[in-house]
This record gives C-alpha cells, sequence and structure tokens, in this order.
C-alpha cells in the first residue's frame, strides 16, 4: 500500500540544491523534498508520499487525514517507520 501523509512544514533549507524541509506529521518529524510543491512555506500542510511533497492541503484536511490514519495504525507505521502518537 502507498499512502500519502500529511504533515506540517516546520523549516525550510538547501540540500544539494534541492528544495526540502523538516515536517511535522502530528508528532513524527522527518524529513521532505519540496520539489514539487513550490510554493509550500514553513506553516504549510503538505501531502508527503514516499519523502517527496506531492501537493499542498489546507491544515483542516490535513488534520482529518491524520485521524482517519490514525485508525489504519499498521499502515501508517509502515510507511512512516513508527506509529503517529
Amino acid at each position: 500500500m502507498c499512502l500519502g501523509i500529511p504533515g506540517r512544514v516546520l523549516d525550510l533549507y538547501d540540500d544539494a540544491g534541492l528544495r526540502m524541509a523538516t515536517v511535522d506529521f502530528g508528532g513524527v518529524r522527518r524529513e521532505a523534498c519540496l520539489s514539487y510543491t513550490p510554493d509550500a512555506a514553513v506553516g504549510s500542510y503538505v501531502i508527503v508520499h514516499v519523502g517527496f511533497a506531492i501537493t499542498e492541503v489546507d491544515e483542516a484536511e490535513a488534520h482529518r487525514t491524520l485521524e482517519v490514519l490514525r485508525s489504519m495504525a499498521a499502515a501508517v507505521e509502515g510507511e512512516l517507520g513508527e506509529p503517529l502518537p
């Protein structure tokens, strides 16, 4: 199964020419490439799939999606490597 998980952009930085960010997925933080979401800024919510932010979403949608994903704990743990808090 492939999941895109919503998270909030905490910071932005450049890594060898790639626009990167630290993204918070409801308590789990991971690095993500923002090359496909050039307008994402600190505080934006993005959907991340295999380390790439693929689209932006609003905060309400991000929270709704995280609640659904919490009910699918095993799938989320497989994608992030640890469960959502």
